[in-house]
């Protein structure tokens, strides 16, 4: 299920990034001469034992052999599910884009288990559902997703207005997307480690395989410059797509192509287009896509980082460089507690199982003792060494023989006191550094046309002793219309199920031009506080002149949210709104409580100038159920009809 998760979560494409900086980091310090010289021909790159090598894949513990083993029995004789053109259609007829993904999710699934399975055994007997898989895939049209055929609209970038050319994979107009290079990375380590075994088979099955990867991943990704995550779009600017398709590419190269001279040009064409996702990333090293973007994104550059690096016999790394540094620290500071929940603005879950191996491995390459430490944590939560890794095939083979020294490492969640990103303008904050008892806070300033974007300019979420209390709800299941120009008709995108202000009865609009202004941020042993102004996040007919908001945690003590306004005239209602998952009550005028696991808080506030009430809100996404259950409750404070005014609320502590 974590696999489908994330393939499903990072399938989609941000419209809004701007490119920042032309910094260039890889193509500005090494030539294609330099690559030229620096790279590996031959495979000796590879530091995974080779599929003979039996004693190299005895060394992984008996009991977790036996595991990968049995996971790839249940895949003996299995009867591999196809992808019907119905199926296909279904994106462009309703919407619904999973009913394809699922059973490709299944076979590819099905295809790295046995591989696993084989590699660990080694006695062949897991090799004829292999070839079945493999021959399965070779004859299929399109490897990607059928959420991705507007690819097929040639130059057009995400979210284009328009249809694309074609609602059925075109053979004649191979597109590669993300689910195209992720099965094409998986195929290629296949053809590697059992070619030799293939051909005596049948020498047909190795070379059919070469073919199809060349033909749909290598020459179009030598020939055409109108994918936008090569070359990008909106002057320049890409998204989370560019270190992950570059990634997948450069293990096809480096596994299928032979000719050098294509091999060198085309890695060279991928160091150009990841220095685009450096260039669009903000200094601060923030991903607005949020934490589990990070995972494809942040983390993803890091794969793409590492491969480079070996490929070239550790000549070409950027690691040093102060950005690439904060991209990894990303993900330890928007860390909030229990081994899984982390800040979510945007498209991103509340809860993330991110790749503890992978987290490791930055820490270790840009020197933080402190990543190093969080992902020595992360594999020990999930029992490293005991349970299988799943996922892409050479991920998997890099977490299980890329990883000295983690066991040597002490082992500690990264519970940093506070921290800010001033250009993503994302305040973090908790009681005490190295504890999760107390408040945690998280809030935002930033704009409405961010990648992924949840209209959601000035809010905050609240945890207590690793508890929610205020909540972003996080992002459904995707469907077409969560990228089309009804997107935010889905209710849980608006601003009104987020913890921020209806104004004059007026929700946020999308947009860049909806923002914070003069977002500030201070910390002291005692205090954090966190101020943005968010007049300029709501439309003319909000007639707000200021709405300056201060979030203040009081080491200790509570948090308290206050609200300076000022209006030009009264429209309609205006609200100060929350989201929680928390049982919730009225206690008396002034006093509302909210019941969690072990706990009570409560809300304080002054009755004469607030009145309170609470709605229930039923939850109509799968995925959001099984976080938060079948309904929230929307805590809502109506300010009377007052055009200016100082009002706040305080979260304190029942006891």
């Amino acid at each position: 299920m974590k696999y489908i998760f994330f393939a499903v979560i990072a399938w989609c494409v941000s419209v809004s990034v701007q490119a920042r900086e032309k910094r260039d980091l890889l193509t500005s310090t090494y030539s294609e001469q330099f690559v030229q010289n620096a790279l590996v021909q031959d495979n000796s790159w590879i530091k995974y034992p080779k599929y003979k090598d039996r004693l190299a894949w005895q060394s992984v513990s008996e009991s977790l052999r036996a595991k990968y083993i049995t996971n790839g029995e249940r895949y003996i004789g299995y009867d591999w599910p196809s992808v019907r053109a119905t199926e296909y259609l279904e994106f462009s007829r309703s919407g619904d884009r999973g009913i394809m993904e699922r059973p490709q999710n299944e076979r590819r699934a099905a295809l790295q288990a046995l591989v696993m399975a084989e590699l660990m055994e080694g006695k062949g007997r897991f090799m004829d559902d292999i070839i079945n898989g493999v021959f399965l895939f070779c004859e299929q049209t399109y490897w990607g997703a059928s959420a991705h055929f507007y690819m097929y609209k040639e130059g057009e970038s995400p979210g284009t207005e328009g249809s694309p050319t074609t609602n059925l994979p075109d053979i004649e107009n191979p597109i590669v997307d993300l689910v195209v290079g992720e099965i094409a990375a998986d195929l290629a380590w296949v053809w590697y480690y059992f070619h030799e075994e293939f051909d005596r088979i049948s020498p047909v099955v190795a070379r059919r395989l070469k073919s199809e990867i060349k033909d749909k991943v290598l020459n179009p990704f030598y020939e055409r410059d109108d994918y936008w995550w090569i070359t990008g779009w909106k002057r320049g600017a890409v998204n989370n797509w560019t270190p992950w398709c570059n990634f997948n590419v450069l293990n096809c190269i480096m596994l299928i192509e032979d000719d050098p001279v294509k091999k060198t040009k085309a890695i060279y064409k991928t160091m150009a287009s990841v220095d685009l996702f450096f260039n669009s990333y903000p200094d601060d090293g923030a991903c607005d896509e949020g934490p589990s973007y990070w995972g494809v994104a942040g983390c993803k550059a890091f794969d793409y980082l590492n491969f480079l690096n070996v490929a070239t016999g550790n000549k070409i790394s950027i690691f040093d460089h102060p950005l690439v540094k904060d991209i990894g620290r990303y993900i330890y500071r928007v860390y909030i507690s229990q081994g899984c929940y982390f800040t979510n603005f945007a498209d991103a879950s509340p809860i993330i199982h991110p790749r503890g191996g992978a987290i490791f491995r930055y820490g270790k390459e840009i020197g933080d003792e402190t990543m190093k430490a969080f992902g020595a944590f992360l594999l020990r939560d999930r029992q490293y060494g005991e349970e299988p890794v799943t996922g892409s095939i050479g991920l998997i083979l890099e977490d299980m023989f890329q990883m000295e020294g983690w066991q040597q490492t002490q082992a500690s969640e990264p519970l940093i006191a506070d921290f800010y990103f001033p250009d993503t303008q994302i305040a973090v904050a908790r009681d005490q550094a190295g504890s999760n008892k107390g408040f945690y806070f998280a809030a935002k300033g930033g704009h409405n046309g961010e990648a992924h974007n949840h209209n959601d300019v000035g809010s905050c979420i609240v945890f207590y002793n690793a508890n929610p209390v205020l909540i972003d709800l996080g992002v459904g299941e995707y469907t077409r219309q969560t990228f089309s120009n009804e997107r935010y008709q889905i209710w849980y995108l608006q601003s009104l199920y987020h913890n921020v202000p209806a104004i004059n009865g007026m929700a946020q609009p999308p947009g860049g031009q909806y923002k914070a202004a003069n977002s500030a941020f201070k910390a002291s042993p005692s205090k954090v506080s966190f101020q943005t102004d968010l007049a300029a996040a709501y439309p003319a007919d909000a007639k707000v002149d200021k709405w300056i908001r201060n979030i203040t945690l009081e080491r200790g003590k509570r948090i308290r949210i206050s609200e300076k306004f000022q209006l030009s005239e009264i429209a309609g209602k205006t609200e100060l709104r929350y989201v929680t998952p928390l049982q919730c009550a009225i206690v008396k005028p002034g006093v509302l409580s909210l019941a969690g696991d072990g706990f009570e808080l409560l809300i304080t506030y002054k009755p004469a100038v607030l009145k309170a009430r609470i709605e229930q809100k039923e939850i109509d996404s799968r995925s959001l159920r099984n976080i938060w259950g079948e309904k929230v409750s929307i805590i809502i404070f109506e300010i009377p009809d007052v055009k200016s005014g100082d009002v706040s609320i305080e979260i304190i502590n029942s006891k």
